[in-house]
């Protein structure tokens, strides 16, 4: 037979838990699962394909623009290498081009991983700003239009830097300082692809 003492419920006082101290602690651990699998979800539902290549050159372009590629020498690859901070060493670029409006399509990496955006640049400033996939775990707000809209209008000062003030995401400074160095490069080679097609 069953000792009734197994039915007893433990007194509760006010909001606290009276349970014993392996009790507490349970839940404790379990509070503390909870919140790592939400924290986890919530990291990993920011990395993924926002939009592909076609629909971002659809949005972009009326007609469909014509598929280029640029070829890149010493000097053009030692100024990407020192733009993007990275040793650059491709030998040429694809880019879209319709007119006087081009588009580049950018794979550099963020804290850990590479983001892939799309800019759109024409008569030297920027147009549009979109994020196709992102692959970090954390600082996927730069995919948001509120903070891509910082771009728009954006050209090159005389130093070579955008002359629009790109404001920070908390927890997202290395997504936000590698997209600013994508669009910077995107300027800089619509200018070489223009000068490029007046030389010949």
């Amino acid at each position: 037979m069953m000792s009734n003492s197994l039915f007893i419920m433990k007194p509760q006082t006010g909001w606290g838990f009276a349970g014993t101290r392996c009790e507490r602690g349970e839940i404790a651990r379990f509070v503390l699962f909870f919140v790592l699998i939400l924290f986890s979800s919530t990291s990993r539902s920011q990395v993924g394909v926002y939009q592909t290549l076609g629909s971002f050159l659809a949005e972009n372009f009326e007609t469909t623009p014509n598929n280029e590629a640029l070829c890149l020498n010493d000097e053009i690859r030692s100024e990407l290498s020192r733009v993007l901070d990275r040793d650059y060493r491709g030998l040429r670029i694809r880019y879209w081009r319709d007119d006087d409006r081009t588009a580049w399509i950018l794979n550099e990496i963020g804290k850990e991983r590479p983001i892939t955006s799309g800019i759109v640049v024409e008569n030297g400033k920027i147009v549009a700003v979109s994020v196709l996939e992102y692959r970090e775990s954390r600082g996927g707000e730069v995919q948001l239009a509120s903070f891509r809209r910082q771009f728009i209008d954006a050209s090159l000062n005389d130093n070579g830097q955008l002359d629009h003030r790109i404001d920070g995401v908390t927890g997202a400074t290395m997504s936000v300082r590698t997209l600013s160095r994508s669009a910077i490069a995107a300027l800089k080679l619509h200018a070489i692809a223009f000068n490029k097609s007046k030389i010949e």
